[in-house]
């Protein structure tokens, strides 16, 4: 029961660790799902939003990432 509670301990604080990157890639689902559901576009174009959109997020946040340790070391 111990590495069931540990293993999903780790889960939520994985997703709540960087909440601008988790409400980012929320904000990135829910405009390809509009976009699929409220326009005639092809599936393929929101499978697309979504696959570009998810690979900006993550450039975003590696990106602020790298930031704050560059300045967290000339602090040093």
């Amino acid at each position: 029961m111990t590495i069931l509670k540990d293993v999903c301990s780790e889960l939520f604080s994985m997703f709540v660790a960087d909440a601008r990157l988790t409400a980012a890639i929320l904000a990135t689902v829910a405009i390809a799902a509009v976009l699929i559901d409220a326009t005639r576009l092809p599936d393929v174009v929101g499978g697309a939003v979504l696959l570009v959109g998810c690979v900006a997020v993550l450039f975003w946040s590696a990106k602020l990432e790298a930031a704050r340790r560059n300045s967290q070391r000339s602090e040093d």
